[in-house]
């Protein structure tokens, strides 16, 4: 599994979009739900807008801990997809909202926080995890890498 992550307008679709040239893409942008299951016959699939089901996560349940036990069965199911077959990959893209001011509103606060605990679950998951700023990656983590 590959975590592509960095702010808002940093060039993370168009970088991923270069290095994964032939990528079948899911996008929370275009109204894609969030697949708990994988059932695809691809062998490369990219998660677009992870913060996007996030944020629908933390409007059904208000509970941080419940939408963190919910992200992490579809992380754990797209990661048993992705082993069944070598050739197969994830890349997943999610844009960074965890910084500069902590929000008033209770359910902005919810979902910020979420997200921070998700990304953290998946990068502790993924392989490889690269941050863009501008249009360029910066590698965080690689291959074996804890």
């Amino acid at each position: 599994m590959h975590f592509v992550t960095g702010g808002a307008f940093n060039g993370k679709r168009a970088w991923v979009k270069k290095v994964y040239k032939d990528a079948v893409w899911v996008s929370a942008y275009e109204n894609g739900l969030l697949p708990a299951e994988l059932a695809i016959t691809t062998n490369l699939l990219v998660l677009e807008g992870i913060e996007i089901w996030i944020r629908e996560l933390t409007k059904q349940h208000d509970d941080a801990n419940q939408c963190r036990e919910i992200w992490n069965c579809c992380l754990n199911g797209w990661h048993r997809w992705e082993k069944a077959d070598p050739n197969r990959l994830v890349v997943v893209i999610g844009t960074d909202i965890t910084k500069g001011i902590v929000p008033m509103e209770k359910e902005n606060r919810l979902w910020r926080d979420v997200t921070g605990w998700a990304y953290q679950d998946l990068a502790a998951k993924a392989e490889k995890v690269d941050f863009i700023w501008y249009g360029i990656n910066q590698t965080i983590k690689s291959g074996g890498d804890c």
